[in-house]
């Protein structure tokens, strides 16, 4: 049994984290008091999301510190998928956010309410401030961690929310439009679902152990079955363990009875091939000489 990996960590900035908590928490305070001083469901609806930012980041800030801790004996991978589950609960309670404020925006907007739309533009424009900023924070990194990018998808979905709130109140000042609120509300929701999704099932193929959608399992076993002495690679696992590890497990049928020294350069190639063809920078072969055992690439255990 062989087994060889590479890695390719990301500097994640924690202070950037704690930045956009406290920024957080500020605007949710602030739009909970206003919603419930103005009427509007949608500066409500808008802190509500808010909230469920401040847990997300929260959560993301753990779990990336949770994955810089080391290997040990009884976790042998350490925490390397804690941002992998803080992506997925992070992606829940957006799902579940957007599920609330639909079921509110549908019983509002069948009883309009008069808003103190000047609370609410004004708050409204402190939000987009400060979820922008946050946002400006988290881009970077967001690019290249799934963890990362559930925060700022969280972020960014409220900073467009608090565009709409902003459009909203001017309207419901300018033209009394105060059924705009729920619309708005409905919008926002439904925006939240379409974000949410793809999150979560971004997010749950990883849990899974699903093969990552960018790789071909059969493209895989042709390439390393050109290389000499190899005969069939077979039996193949190809997972994710979180962004930036992807690993390939799988037994390697020889064509030839060769020594450890032989089989090691081989390993060297197939390592390699794998590495500039599909990315995958975590090994693990069986090495075999006719041994009875099923040859197939995907075996059932």
């Amino acid at each position: 049994m062989s087994h060889s990996h590479t890695h390719n960590h990301t500097d994640l900035k924690g202070k950037k984290l704690l930045i956009t908590i406290v920024l957080n928490i500020v605007i949710t305070v602030a739009q909970v008091i206003g919603g419930l001083v103005s009427g509007s469901l949608s500066l409500l609806s808008d802190a509500l999301h808010n909230f469920s930012d401040v847990l997300s980041l929260i959560v993301s800030y753990v779990a990336a510190k949770l994955s810089q801790r080391k290997a040990s004996i009884d976790r042998t991978f350490g925490y390397k998928r804690a941002e992998i589950l803080a992506a997925f609960v992070n992606a829940s309670t957006l799902v579940i956010v957007a599920i609330i404020l639909i079921k509110e925006a549908v019983a509002r907007f069948l009883n309009p309410q008069q808003i103190d739309s000047n609370l609410v533009i004004w708050l409204s424009l402190i939000a987009i401030i400060a979820n922008g900023l946050s946002v400006l924070l988290l881009k970077k990194d967001s690019t290249n961690n799934i963890n990362i990018r559930s925060a700022y998808l969280h972020l960014l979905t409220d900073m467009l929310a608090s565009v709409a709130v902003l459009v909203g109140g001017l309207l419901m000042k300018f033209y009394q439009l105060f059924w705009v609120d729920s619309l708005l509300t409905l919008l926002i929701a439904l925006y939240l679902v379409y974000v949410g999704y793809d999150l979560l099932k971004t997010s749950t193929k990883i849990l899974m152990l699903f093969t990552p959608d960018h790789i071909n399992v059969k493209d895989v076993v042709r390439a390393v079955n050109k290389l000499p002495k190899v005969n069939k690679l077979h039996h193949v696992h190809i997972w994710s363990l979180s962004d930036h590890e992807l690993h390939l497990e799988a037994h390697l049928d020889l064509q030839e009875d060769i020594s450890t020294t032989e089989f090691n350069t081989l390993l060297l190639e197939i390592e390699a091939l794998l590495h500039d063809e599909f990315d995958i920078n975590h090994v693990t072969i069986q090495p075999e000489y006719n041994k009875e055992d099923p040859k197939e690439v995907i075996v059932q255990d």
